[in-house]
């Protein structure tokens, strides 16, 4: 009579455990994900973005994330406390070590940079909280000549190219490497993954290059439609727009005179904040009534707002700007893709945000933040950073002549120096075409201004 009881209990107690856990190359993390956070055995659960986090192959010894925080790994004894492989190694407010193990930190964005194998990724210019992962700058073996447009006179210009580096492809020169972004919300860069990848689709803010065969449900081509050109904007004048699409020409120049923006005032448009004013040293956040550092006062342009390079065809920056037919209250904290139509930029793509107003520009006319791009009709920089005037700032309109120039600035401002002359290629005045799009969080977490 008890025996089938007993049975029964034996069996129950011998059901094996059937914790759900998230399997290789599946989400596991991110903003507003409420699925499974819990890594299937030897496998880590990295942040790739804000909104993705994913199981990657790891150390059995790493710990697992939650959500949107940062993946944590145990150092290997062996190795100095070095990151293990997928493992993040860098990225703003990161205080552990920047080393990998047996692979190489490579930059994603200004929040994290990854240990990924070096045979198939690719480094690239960070931001200034990002400069000890980057490669070195210097200058290339090729020297070009630049004929400037800008009232400096004609000068001679080294420059170098940043490429991409792929373990299978050298033909094609813009195609992202492996386990890199090639689409999402927001995301304007190159869709062609490098030979040996697939992009495959993660979620609507991220499309990643895996390895072609990986067990992910989606994956698109490079032709097919991706997350960046099929989101849904929040109006009709500030729509997320696809790499193909044109927009309205316009002109761009350069500047950075270090003095507070002119949309970092109150009232100037319907924002959540001003655009962040620093103080004298470029990182304190000072009060939004406080007067500019070209007017005798202490606000400054903070050190953040320069630009940094995604990958080999597409930016982020910051700019000034004057569009026709609008004003402050219009392009204020507005973000835009601009495709750029002449120089050796041909077809790269910025997304900048608008902190500013030059008194000096012309209609559909984008003056963009890079330090050393000269000061132009103020000088807050000597004031700033005590270097007298001129100091290295350059020429008033045209700023720095080469990239050597770049090493006599401040060392928080050389990154956004070093673009120019690296991804930028030294282009002297490209034209472009713009339109407006949503605002990645990339951009407002510098500024902390979103229009309402």
């Amino acid at each position: 009579m008890w025996k089938p009881a007993l049975l029964l209990l034996i069996g129950l107690v011998n059901i094996p455990n059937t914790t759900p856990c998230v399997a290789i190359w599946n989400q596991c993390g991110g903003i507003n994900f409420s699925g499974e956070t819990t890594c299937c055995d030897s496998l880590t659960c990295t942040v790739l973005n804000p909104w993705y986090s994913q199981c990657l192959q790891g150390a059995t010894d790493s710990t697992t994330t939650t959500t949107t925080t940062t993946t944590t790994t145990t150092s290997n004894q062996g190795n100095s406390g070095c990151n293990t492989l997928y493992s993040q190694c860098n990225g703003e407010n990161w205080s552990n070590p920047t080393c990998c193990i047996d692979s190489v930190c490579t930059y994603s964005n200004p929040y994290y940079s990854q240990c990924l194998p070096g045979s198939s990724t690719q480094s690239t210019t960070a931001s200034t909280t990002q400069s000890t992962t980057t490669t070195t700058p210097t200058p290339s073996t090729t020297t070009t000549t630049t004929t400037t447009t800008t009232p400096s006179t004609t000068t001679t210009t080294q420059s170098t190219t940043q490429s991409t580096t792929s373990s299978s492809s050298t033909a094609n020169q813009n195609c992202v490497p492996q386990y890199q972004q090639c689409g999402g919300i927001n995301y304007y860069g190159s869709t062609t993954c490098c030979d040996g990848s697939t992009c495959n689709y993660l979620n609507d803010y991220y499309y990643q290059c895996l390895p072609s065969g990986n067990p992910t449900s989606s994956s698109s081509s490079a032709s097919s439609s991706t997350a960046s050109s099929s989101s849904s904007s929040s109006s009709s004048s500030s729509s997320t727009q696809s790499n193909g699409d044109n927009g309205q020409p316009g002109v761009t120049t350069r500047y950075w005179d270090c003095c507070k923006a002119s949309c970092g005032w109150p009232g100037k448009a319907s924002v959540t904040n001003p655009v962040q004013s620093c103080q004298r040293d470029g990182v304190t956040p000072i009060d939004v009534n406080a007067a500019s550092i070209c007017n005798g006062g202490d606000s400054s342009m903070c050190n953040n707002q320069q630009p940094w390079s995604v990958n080999s065809t597409f930016s982020y920056g910051y700019a000034a700007a004057h569009i026709a037919g609008q004003g402050e209250s219009d392009w204020c904290c507005a973000c835009y893709l601009l495709t750029f139509t002449s120089g050796p930029v041909v077809g790269k793509k910025m997304l900048v945000q608008v902190t500013n107003t030059g008194g000096d520009l012309g209609n559909n006319h984008f003056d963009l933040q890079m330090p050393g791009g000269g000061v132009g009709i103020f000088n807050g920089c000597s004031s700033q950073f005590g270097t007298g005037n001129p100091g290295p700032w350059g020429a008033q309109y045209g700023g720095v002549s080469s990239i050597s120039d770049c090493d006599n600035l401040p060392a928080v401002l050389k990154p956004g120096c070093y673009w120019r002359f690296q991804w930028f290629q030294n282009a002297d005045n490209p034209t472009m075409t713009f339109k407006r799009v949503d605002c990645p969080l990339d951009l407002t977490v510098n500024t902390q201004c979103q229009r309402l």
